[in-house]
C-alpha cells in the first residue's frame, strides 16, 4: 500500500492507513506528537486509534527527548507464540477441560499467584539473571516499592482487557500456543509515576497536550525513567516468558499421549522504547501499540478473540521506522461496544472457539475490533506474512 502523508506536523507523519477512516480525535494527537521540538519523525500503523496522550497504532522517533505516554502505561505489553508438534488430529472433540486446565494454571483478570513461582522449577526457563533482575527493584522508585510483594505473585499471570491466552491452529493444521500480556500493575504504576513527575518539569508547562510530556537526555528525571522504564520491560518478558513455561507444562499433561514438543518461542514487545539509528542519527524510538519488523525480524500481529492472528517476518522498512501494527486495533471505544453488542452476539462471533461468552467480556467482542485482513493488507510493505493462525481456544480475565 505504503504511506500517505499527513499535513499538520513540524515532522513528518506518514501513514499506513486513510486518514479518511481514522477519528478527528487521533489525526490530532498524531499532529500533536508531530509539534514537539524533539520529534524527528511519526509512523501510523494502520491499526491506529485514539489513546490516552499519545495515539494507540503510533511509533514516535524523538532525539534527545522520550515521551512516557508515548509508551504507554502497560511498559513492556506484547506478545508471545511457539509451534508444537502437536495437529488438528491430536485434539479431543471438547476443548473446555483444555481451557480449564489454563485457567487453573495461569492466574487471569486481578488474580495472582499465591505463592511466587520458582522458575527453577519451569520446564527449560532460563533463570540466569534472575535473582540479578530482582535485585535491581531495589533501585526503581521508592514510590512503587510497596507494591513489591504484589509484582512477585503477579509474575506469570494474564491480566484483563485484550490479554489473552490462546491454543491455536495454522493453514497446515499445526497447533500453535499464543499469549499477550504485560508489565501487570506494577509497569501501570511506574509509568504513572513518571508521567506525573514529567507533567511538572519547567520544559513541558507550554505543550498543546500536557500529557505529552517529555523527559531530556542527560537529566536526572531522563536517567530514572529509563531505569525503570527497562526493568519494566523486562519484567514483561519474563511475564510472557514463565506464562509460556506454564501453558507448555498444561499441554505436556494434557497431551501426554502425543510427547508435544516446543519450537523456538518467538516473542515481541509493542510498547515500549528502543535506541535506534535512522538518518545518522541516534535516536529514542517509541512504539505504542507497534512492533519492530526490521528485515528477518519475527513478529505476532493478533486480531480479535474470534478471528485470527498472524504470524510475521519484518520487510525492514525505514520509513516506518522499521515497525508494524501489534493487531487489529478498536474501531469503537469499550463502552460503545457494549452499548452495542450483546452477550449473544458475543456467542454468534465467537461461535468454533472454546472461550468466555458473557457480558463480561463483550467490550472485546471482534465487532469492536477493525478487520485483521484489512489492516494486514495496508501494511504489505512493512511485514510478510509467515502464518495464519485461528484460535480454537481463548482465554481472557
Amino acid at each position: 500500500m505504503g504511506y500517505t502523508e499527513l499535513s499538520g506536523g513540524r515532522a513528518p507523519i506518514r501513514m499506513w492507513a486513510d486518514p479518511a477512516t481514522v477519528e478527528d480525535g487521533a489525526l490530532q494527537q498524531l499532529r500533536n506528537a508531530a509539534t514537539l521540538p524533539w520529534t524527528e519523525g511519526v509512523a501510523v500503523m494502520p491499526d491506529v486509534h485514539y489513546g490516552k496522550g499519545a495515539t494507540v497504532g503510533s511509533v514516535i522517533a524523538m532525539r534527545g527527548a522520550v515521551c512516557p505516554a508515548a509508551v504507554g502505561v502497560d511498559i513492556g505489553c506484547g506478545m508471545s507464540a511457539v509451534r508444537t508438534s502437536l495437529t488438528a488430529n491430536d485434539l479431543p472433540g471438547d476443548l473446555s477441560r483444555l481451557r480449564s486446565k489454563i485457567e487453573q494454571a495461569i492466574p487471569v483478570g486481578h488474580a495472582m499467584h499465591d505463592e511466587a513461582v520458582d522458575p527453577g522449577r519451569l520446564h527449560g526457563f532460563p533463570t540466569t539473571g534472575w535473582d540479578d533482575f530482582w535485585r535491581r527493584f531495589d533501585g526503581v522508585a521508592e514510590a512503587v516499592k510497596f507494591r513489591r510483594e504484589r509484582a512477585v505473585k503477579q509474575m506469570g499471570s494474564l491480566g484483563s482487557g485484550n490479554h489473552f491466552i490462546e491454543f491455536c491452529l495454522d493453514e497446515s493444521g499445526a497447533v500453535w500456543l499464543m499469549l499477550h500480556s504485560g508489565s501487570r500493575n506494577i509497569g501501570k504504576e511506574l509509568a504513572d509515576h513518571h508521567i506525573g513527575i514529567a507533567q511538572k518539569l519547567p520544559h513541558n508547562q507550554s505543550l498543546v497536550d500536557r500529557d505529552l510530556a517529555v523527559f531530556i537526555a542527560e537529566t536526572p528525571q531522563m536517567a530514572a525513567y529509563r531505569n525503570d522504564l527497562f526493568w519494566a520491560q523486562e519484567y514483561a518478558k519474563h511475564n510472557r516468558a514463565i506464562m509460556m513455561s506454564l501453558f507448555q507444562d498444561v499441554v505436556r499433561k494434557e497431551f501426554r499421549k502425543a510427547r508435544p514438543t516446543f519450537e523456538h518461542v518467538i516473542s515481541c514487545h509493542h510498547n515500549y522504547v528502543a535506541e535506534e539509528r535512522y538518518d545518522g542519527m541516534d535516536l529514542l524510538v517509541t512504539r505504542k501499540g507497534a512492533i519492530r519488523a526490521g528485515s528477518g525480524d519475527f513478529g505476532i500481529i493478533p486480531g480479535s478473540m474470534g478471528t485470527g492472528s498472524y504470524i510475521v517476518k519484518g520487510l525492514g522498512n525505514a520509513a516506518a521506522y522499521n515497525s508494524a501494527s501489534h493487531g487489529a486495533g478498536r474501531r469503537m471505544s469499550r463502552n460503545a461496544a457494549k452499548r452495542r453488542f450483546s452477550a449473544r452476539d458475543l456467542e454468534e462471533q465467537t461461535r468454533g472457539v472454546e472461550c468466555r461468552k458473557d457480558a463480561g467480556v463483550v467490550d472485546e467482542i471482534p465487532g469492536a475490533y477493525k478487520p485483521i485482513e484489512q489492516v494486514m493488507e495496508q501494511q504489505r510493505d512493512l511485514v510478510e506474512v509467515f502464518a495464519r493462525l485461528k484460535q480454537v481456544v481463548c482465554v481472557k480475565g
